[in-house]
């Protein structure tokens, strides 16, 4: 529907776009949130830089790695230091850390409206922060789920105990190989519950998410919708981005406004329900407030 020629940015004036964004919030029939990592970048969880330095040090001056998302995908010898990567990842990522300001202050916004949220992220930060579980769509995945590498069968593993124990016992950026997870049924190396590939386990709880959020939406298919994009790049736009934009002009009701510090763009065909704030998130949201 909508070509690339007919995108554009659309920012204006900061302190109207602030006002407009409180007005909708107050005003909307439903809230439709839609979160990817730019809100956690903003909360401080970067994957980059000195926080990558702190905790992989060690894996930067051995393999020359990077950053944490490069590091997910790279070849390992084995899987003692495969799972000795991973569980720091997860560590630092999922477990000891604190909810991130943008989301406090987001569910100060909307804890008392009619609200959902759909994120690619899986770091937990919305669950951590407090939000209610029964109206949150994690779509990717979650640092603290494990399944069968070869996806033998449809579960899910909660993993924080075992990440614990690898925490405390690596050395040498291995784990003992009496810790190295295998599948129960078929013996198999345990994997990430991330969707990197078709091996991706979309468990009983994953379709429960997903069944609520579509009916979230078709419940308020007709009425006035704030479909609020948070820190949404153009990774995975299928998830949220493309079907926002869509919702957005086949509802006259609904209005559009999307956070993001590099690219807040929309299509010129619902530019006239569309509010684009470049600008942090965490900034945005602690005006909001105010």
């Amino acid at each position: 529907m909508f070509s690339k020629s007919s995108i554009g940015i659309f920012t204006g004036n900061y302190s109207q776009q602030i006002n407009k964004l409180k007005n909708e919030i107050k005003s909307a029939d439903a809230i439709i949130i839609g979160a990817g990592a730019g809100i956690s970048t903003s909360a401080g969880l970067t994957y980059n830089g000195e926080r990558f330095i702190k905790y992989f040090a060690d894996f930067h001056e051995k393999y020359g790695i990077n950053d944490m998302y490069s590091g997910g995908f790279y070849p390992f010898d084995t899987l003692e230091e495969y799972w000795a990567w991973w569980s720091r990842h997860i560590y630092i990522n999922r477990y000891n850390v604190k909810p991130g300001k943008p989301y406090i202050d987001l569910l100060t916004l909307i804890k008392d409206k009619n609200y959902f949220v759909i994120t690619t992220n899986v770091d937990h930060q919305f669950q951590l922060t407090g939000f209610d579980k029964k109206r949150l769509f994690y779509t990717q995945g979650d640092y603290g789920l494990w399944q069968c590498s070869k996806a033998c069968h449809n579960k899910t593993y909660d993993n924080e105990k075992q990440i614990q124990q690898m925490i405390k016992l690596q050395k040498d950026m291995k784990i003992p190989t009496g810790l190295i997870p295998k599948c129960p049924v078929c013996g198999a190396p345990m994997a990430m519950n991330l969707r990197i590939d078709n091996t991706f386990v979309q468990d009983k709880g994953w379709d429960m998410a997903f069944n609520r959020y579509n009916d979230f939406i078709n419940q308020h298919k007709k009425m006035h919708i704030l479909f609020l994009e948070l820190g949404v790049g153009y990774n995975t736009p299928v998830i949220i981005k493309y079907p926002f934009w869509q919702m957005t002009a086949e509802n006259p009701n609904a209005v559009y406004i999307s956070i993001n510090y590099d690219q807040p763009l929309c299509p010129k065909e619902i530019n006239q329900q569309t509010v684009c704030i470049k600008a942090d998130i965490s900034n945005v949201m602690q005006d909001l407030i105010r």
